[in-house]
């Protein structure tokens, strides 16, 4: 039997928040229409799936395990500004590549996100390095399996 391969949790969310800044700087560069919206599009679905494993897997853990004075309120003000960006992500996906509103409002998200992973990384992240080495590791690989799960779904 193979044995399952670790992956750092908090290593797995700064790759996906590296990966989701670089799409938006693809973004606000791009010099045509066409790389522009790959790069959103690209972006949009990165987010959904990176959402997807805090939310359902790391968030919940960290709001239980974590011993800091603010993990709760660190924990509740992640978890409204993932509840703005899907407000903004749902209105995004129903919109056409040329809308004229759709810049504006990707721009929006990709300011709301900025601010979030700022925050999530010089807060939370630094907290939930504190949890228990096992509960991690358990997290992690939790975490790889959903979002690889999804990826594969994503592109079927």
């Amino acid at each position: 039997m193979p044995a399952t391969k670790t992956v750092d949790p908090i290593a797995l969310l700064k790759d996906d928040h590296d990966k989701v800044r670089e799409l938006f700087d693809q973004f606000e560069t791009a010099k045509s229409e066409v790389p522009r919206m790959k790069a959103a599009r690209k972006a949009i679905m990165e987010l959904e799936i990176h959402a997807e494993i805090e939310e359902k897997i790391f968030y919940p853990a960290f709001h239980k395990e974590s011993k800091a004075d603010d993990a709760d309120s660190v924990f509740r003000e992640a978890t409204e500004e993932h509840h703005v960006q899907h407000l903004l992500i749902g209105e995004l996906k129903k919109m056409k590549d040329d809308d004229p509103e759709f810049e504006a409002k990707f721009t929006v998200l990709a300011e709301n996100l900025r601010h979030h992973i700022e925050e999530e990384e010089s807060e939370m992240l630094p907290e939930a390095e504190e949890l228990d080495q096992g509960l991690l590791e358990s997290l992690g690989s939790k975490m790889m399996q959903k979002k690889e799960k999804m990826m594969a779904d994503a592109k079927a």
